[in-house]
C-alpha cells in the first residue's frame, strides 16, 4: 500500500492531506469561496495558487494530495507542479474517476460534472489520468459510489480494475449521501479471485454528518486506508459560518474552529488521513494546527451536540450554490 510510506513520518501533518477540489476549477460550493480566490479566476491563476498550496502543504510536512478527473484541471496543475519537482518522491497521490467535468471552466454553468461509474469511462478516464500523472499515480478511486452503483456489481469493470491493481495501483472508491455506509459495507464485499478489490475507501464525516464511522471502522479493520473528504462540511465548520459551540472551543483552544473541527477526525482511531480542502495559504495554516490540538472530555460532550441527521444534512448540501 502506497499509504505505507506516511506510516513511518515523523510529522503529525503527514496525516493531513490537501485535496485540491476548491482550487482546480473556478466554480465549487464552499461557503466564502468568493472571497478566497483572485476575482479574475482564470486558468493561469488557479494553477499558481495550487502551486502555492502546494508548496506550503509540503513544506508544512502534508504528504497526501488528492485531485479528481471532474476536479477541473487538478491533474493538470499536480502534474505540472511534480514535474518541476523530481526530487520530491516521498508523496503520495490519489485521483478519481467516474465524473467529467462538463462546465467549460464557467462558475455558471448548468451542469458542473456528470456522473457515470460504467466501463467505458473507466477506460477513457484512466488514460487521460495517465497521460497527466503517469507513474507517480498511487491511489485511483471510483468517485462517490451509491448502493445502486453500477461499480459495484459490474464484474467486467472489477476485472480491469483487479488489473490496474496488479500492475501495483491501489483501488479505491469515495462516497457520498446519506447511505454512506451502505456503499461502504457493499464495496467490502467486492472480490476478484476471491481477493478484496478495494484497498481505501474516502467518505464524508465531519462533526455535523458522523453516520458513516461504524462502517469506516469496518473498513479500517478490513485492512483499508480511510480517507476522511469534507472535514469542513463545505466551510460550515469554518469561520465566519461555524455553528457558536464549535467557535466557543476553538476560542478555548486559541484556535480557529477549522483545527478543532479537523482534530475531532484526527481523533478517530480508523482515520488514515484527514482532507484538508483549503483554498488559501492561511486557511491551510490554520487547518494543519488540528494535528496538535487537545481536547478534554467537557468540550467533546458539547460538541457531539453538533450532530445532525444525516439527510438533513445531504439535502442542506445540495442546497449549496456554486461560487
Amino acid at each position: 500500500m502506497p499509504f505505507a510510506r506516511l506510516a513511518s513520518a515523523t510529522t503529525p501533518t503527514a496525516h493531513i492531506g490537501l485535496g485540491l477540489a476548491a482550487v482546480g476549477r473556478p466554480g465549487y460550493i464552499t461557503l466564502g469561496r468568493e472571497e478566497d480566490l483572485p476575482d479574475a479566476r482564470t486558468v493561469d491563476a488557479l494553477r499558481a495558487r495550487t502551486h502555492e498550496l502546494l508548496d506550503a502543504a509540503y513544506a508544512q510536512g502534508v504528504r497526501y494530495f488528492d485531485v479528481a478527473r471532474s476536479y477541473g484541471r487538478s491533474e493538470e496543475f499536480l502534474a505540472d507542479w511534480l514535474n518541476a519537482r523530481p526530487d520530491i518522491d516521498d508523496v503520495v497521490i490519489g485521483s478519481k474517476w467516474g465524473y467529467t467535468y462538463t462546465a467549460g471552466w464557467r462558475i455558471d454553468a448548468e451542469a458542473h460534472e456528470v456522473k457515470d461509474h460504467s466501463l467505458a469511462t473507466y477506460e477513457r478516464q484512466r488514460a487521460e489520468t495517465a497521460e497527466l500523472l503517469g507513474d507517480r499515480l498511487d491511489l485511483y478511486q471510483v468517485h462517490s459510489m451509491t448502493p445502486d452503483s453500477p461499480a459495484l456489481t459490474d464484474k467486467e469493470l472489477h476485472a480491469k480494475l483487479a488489473e490496474a491493481a496488479a500492475q501495483g495501483l491501489s483501488i479505491g472508491f469515495s462516497t457520498s449521501g446519506p447511505a454512506q455506509s451502505d456503499a461502504i459495507r457493499a464495496a467490502l464485499a467486492v472480490t476478484v479471485d476471491g481477493e478484496p478489490l478495494f484497498r481505501a475507501v474516502q467518505a464524508t464525516y465531519n462533526a455535523l454528518e458522523t453516520s458513516a464511522a461504524p462502517a469506516l471502522a469496518e473498513a479500517h479493520t478490513a485492512g483499508l486506508t480511510v480517507i476522511v473528504k469534507e472535514g469542513l462540511a463545505n466551510g460550515r465548520l469554518a469561520d465566519p459560518y461555524a455553528p457558536d459551540v464549535l467557535k466557543t472551543v476553538a476560542a478555548e483552544a486559541s484556535l480557529g474552529s477549522d483545527a478543532i473541527a479537523l482534530a475531532l477526525i484526527l481523533r478517530q482511531p480508523w482515520a488514515g488521513v484527514v482532507l484538508s480542502g483549503a483554498a488559501t495559504a492561511n486557511q491551510l495554516a490554520s487547518n494543519l494546527h488540528a494535528a496538535v490540538v487537545d481536547l478534554d472530555d467537557d468540550q467533546l460532550a458539547r460538541l457531539d451536540g453538533l450532530v445532525e441527521d444525516p439527510r438533513a444534512y445531504w439535502e442542506r448540501r445540495a442546497q449549496l450554490p456554486w461560487h
